[in-house]
């Protein structure tokens, strides 16, 4: 990349990481679409590059609010995200393009229309679901991920709607993204492929992701939780789209 172009990343990774620390979510969905749209790296190297600041973020967002994490919750969707990061990219190598495009399309739909419902009805659900739910969620998440890079949704999806406080989502959203993160930059190391620039363009990012991490922490933007719930929804509801206009996309080409 030209000096520029890393410029303008390195800005749209600590607005990303600001967004994150407020909401548990949005760092990678960003970033990803910011280089999509303005061609400034390949995607492969910037998925990795994205693993290595996710950690910068959440090593500033994390201390002193873990006991704000319901532990149960979050070790459930981890032994679900896990496992199932890896069978979503061996299913997507069996299937044919076409029927990847159809699973993609309908994927976004089911988002789309999760976050729909859930935006014109953001009221938290009366008691909190069991660890079996969670557990569910982190299967589809690790599945989304594998075979499309997109975890976010059913996770959002599952914590939002719990009866928690907005700071124990937040919480327990950017510590399971974290772990994902860690083991995709371990898994990338351990295959020898991370490369140097993507080292030293982590190191250049890293002070801007934790100075926007800490301007979160302490200024935070003034809406109410309900207001919150739905910018999360919304959120979904884009990424539901992007999903389904990316495989309609394909399927007609």
């Amino acid at each position: 990349m030209t000096h520029e172009k890393v410029l303008v990343l390195i800005a749209v990774i600590g607005a990303a990481s600001y967004f994150q620390t407020i909401t548990g979510f949005g760092l990678s969905m960003i970033v990803m679409g910011a280089t999509s749209g303005f061609s400034l790296a390949p995607l492969a190297s910037i998925a990795t590059l994205l693993s290595l600041v996710t950690l910068a973020n959440s090593a500033t967002a994390l201390p002193g609010k873990l006991h704000h994490i319901d532990w149960r919750a979050v070790g459930a969707a981890t032994l679900g995200v896990l496992p199932s990061v890896v069978v979503g990219v061996m299913v997507l190598d069996y299937l044919s393009a076409s029927a990847s495009g159809m699973l993609q399309l309908l994927l976004g739909a089911v988002v789309l229309y999760g976050g729909l419902s859930a935006a014109l009805r953001p009221v938290p659900l009366a008691q909190r679901s069991g660890n079996r739910s969670f557990f569910v969620s982190g299967v589809f998440g690790g599945l989304l991920s594998g075979m499309f890079g997109v975890s976010g949704p059913p996770l959002i999806f599952q914590f939002y709607r719990q009866p928690l406080k907005l700071i124990e989502i937040r919480c327990a959203l950017i510590l399971l993204f974290t772990v994902t993160s860690l083991v995709r930059v371990m898994f990338s190391a351990w295959e020898g492929e991370l490369p140097a620039s993507i080292c030293i363009e982590a190191a250049l990012a890293a002070p801007v992701v934790m100075l926007m991490t800490l301007a979160a922490r302490h200024y935070p933007p003034p809406l109410s939780s309900l207001a919150m719930r739905r910018l999360a929804f919304g959120v979904l509801m884009i990424i539901g789209a992007s999903l389904v206009l990316c495989a309609m996309k394909e399927l007609l080409v």
